[in-house]
């Protein structure tokens, strides 16, 4: 219905001499009373038509050629608001619109054709997931399931580097623990990884019988055992919390392929690199910082920036149109480098987007909480999962804005009642499948529903709700912002209560039962789709 009514006021607005047209926005008004939908526009048009903006949004309102069939009523409100009302035929063709849909209900074209990479969790092989990678995990795949329903062909990619000084502590850091196992001596590196999944490896390794080396510059074998131990952690993770990539990439590919030779190549010609203090420097005050920034550090490491400018480069040659990364809070001040980079060499900065987020705290009580140190001083994903259960990680990931610190509360997220959100909604969604299947074994029905008697308040209510689904997954999808698919999930429970409440289902009239069952089917059908998207599961019982 946006569509629609934001192309009927543009329709209207041509009968003004305007250069340029405001951007049209509808929205639901907060009190219900005043309609179904509103525009500001007039407000908007006040100043460049120089008019009352009331005047004006009356000869908006004259001007305006709508379909009777969807818009029952046009009104004024206020300083100039335009509020419409939906007409009672519309509701009903659109609430049997869902019922046809089914699983596909929700899905919008807004994106089709358009080939998107998601590249989200990207942690180094180090270590299990922790709680740290968790908000990255569900906000990356929770994002990609958002533009999918939107029409985009999406690829989810898993970043990684198995080179460098932090694997190289790794393999050591295993080697230690092996050579413990075999009761020999050996010296723990400095900076080393101290975790009890250190010694589980290495305890797998000297099991297997193989005759590793002592020697310890042959750190290399271990390294690669503890890669292979570790991904298969992580892939386990994962899985478990419904997210499944489609590719894995090695930064190390980068340098093999002579990529980042290559790009410090193209920048130089561009002189926008130089030699300082043995150290390569990119002028970054060409794109409006105080400071130039390091490149390749005076030991002959590169800092994180250059290979990201490859590796978006890359993205870029594979033919995608949008390239979305997800990053914590630590990355706001340091991938507009990474932008300026590949525009410099020529590439469409716009076709990359990126995702911060703030980062979690877990709580207990109101305190910092700390489950347990068997994998080290941190809490993995694994154990938060074994606390609280799959669906209820994902949902607290996700019920809050990305650019807002997370609190996850244990205490709640343990609750089972209503005081824990994703229980109230898939409770919601329990209940009306309990309820539908009590009305099955009421009545048997031999005729298709007449939607035209749902013209209870409530029933109204509940209808217009659930057909804002399209148009709220396109603009969570849009924005970036899951949690907007978790407020208005709430919503259509709380429409439902109130339907539920007003409306009774199973002994009333036949024909009335049988509309308000198929209003309950769709509600369900929307709870079920706004779940799946959001990767949890829709039960039928609780």
């Amino acid at each position: 219905m946006n569509d629609y009514l934001q192309q009927i006021i543009a329709d209207s607005l041509q009968q003004f001499d305007l250069e340029e047209l405001p951007e049209i926005q509808t929205e639901a008004p907060k009190d219900a009373s005043h309609g179904d939908a509103s525009t500001n526009v007039a407000m908007m048009l006040a100043k460049p038509l120089r008019n009352n903006p009331r005047a004006i949004a009356q000869q908006i309102i004259d001007g305006l050629k709508y379909d009777e069939k969807k818009i029952s009523s046009v009104e004024i409100a206020g300083p100039g608001f335009i509020n419409f009302r939906f007409a009672e035929d519309y509701l009903y063709d659109e609430l049997q619109s869902i019922l046809d849909a089914e699983s596909g209900f929700g899905r919008t074209d807004e994106h089709s054709g358009k080939k998107v990479l998601v590249e989200f969790v990207s942690a180094n092989p180090t270590g299990p997931l922790t709680v740290g990678h968790g908000r990255n995990a569900v906000l990356g795949d929770t994002v990609a399931r958002l533009l999918e329903w939107t029409g985009a062909e999406v690829d989810r990619e898993y970043y990684f580097n198995d080179a460098g000084r932090q694997m190289r502590v790794l393999g050591q850091s295993v080697q230690a623990r092996y050579l413990e196992k075999l009761g020999k001596e050996s010296e723990f590196p400095e900076g080393g990884y101290e975790g009890e999944y250190i010694k589980e490896i290495a305890t797998e390794l000297a099991s297997e019988n193989k005759d590793l080396s002592e020697n310890p510059e042959d750190w290399k074998p271990f390294k690669e055992k503890a890669e292979e131990a570790i991904f298969a952690d992580i892939s386990n993770t994962l899985q478990r919390m419904n997210i499944n990539m489609d590719s894995f990439f090695n930064e190390h590919s980068l340098y093999a392929d002579g990529s980042i030779d290559s790009t410090v190549e193209k920048l130089r010609e561009k002189e926008l690199v130089y030699d300082k203090d043995g150290a390569v420097w990119f002028k970054t005050t060409e794109f409006g910082k105080e400071q130039d920034t390091v490149l390749i550090k005076s030991t002959g490491e590169p800092t994180y920036r250059l290979p990201d400018i490859a590796y978006h480069m890359n993205k870029l040659d594979r033919g995608y149109d949008l390239c979305l990364d997800v990053f914590g809070a630590d990355h706001i001040a340091t991938y507009p480098d990474v932008l300026s980079g590949i525009s410099a060499l020529g590439y469409d900065k716009d076709k990359v987007d990126v995702v911060i987020y703030q980062f979690v705290t877990i709580v207990k009580d109101g305190q910092p909480f700390k489950m347990s140190t068997r994998k080290a001083n941190f809490v993995t994903l694994d154990e938060l999962m074994d606390e609280v259960g799959s669906d209820v990680t994902r949902f607290f990931f996700l019920m809050r804005s990305p650019n807002t610190h997370l609190e996850f509360d244990i205490a709640q997220a343990k609750e089972a009642g209503d005081k824990n959100p994703v229980f109230y909604l898939q409770y919601a969604h329990a209940r009306i499948a309990s309820i539908l299947r009590k009305a099955e074994e009421e009545y048997s029905f031999s005729k298709e529903a007449d939607l035209s008697l749902l013209k209870h308040d409530s029933e109204e209510s509940l209808i217009k709700t659930i057909l804002r689904f399209p148009e709220m997954i396109a603009g969570a999808a849009n924005a970036r912002e899951p949690h907007r698919l978790i407020n208005f999930l709430n919503d259509v429970a709380s429409a439902f209560t109130g339907f539920y409440h007003d409306c009774r289902i199973i002994g009333v009239d036949e024909d009335l039962a049988q509309a308000r069952i198929e209003l309950a089917k769709a509600t369900a059908q929307v709870l079920r789709n706004g779940l799946t998207i959001l990767g949890i599961s829709a039960p039928e019982n609780m």
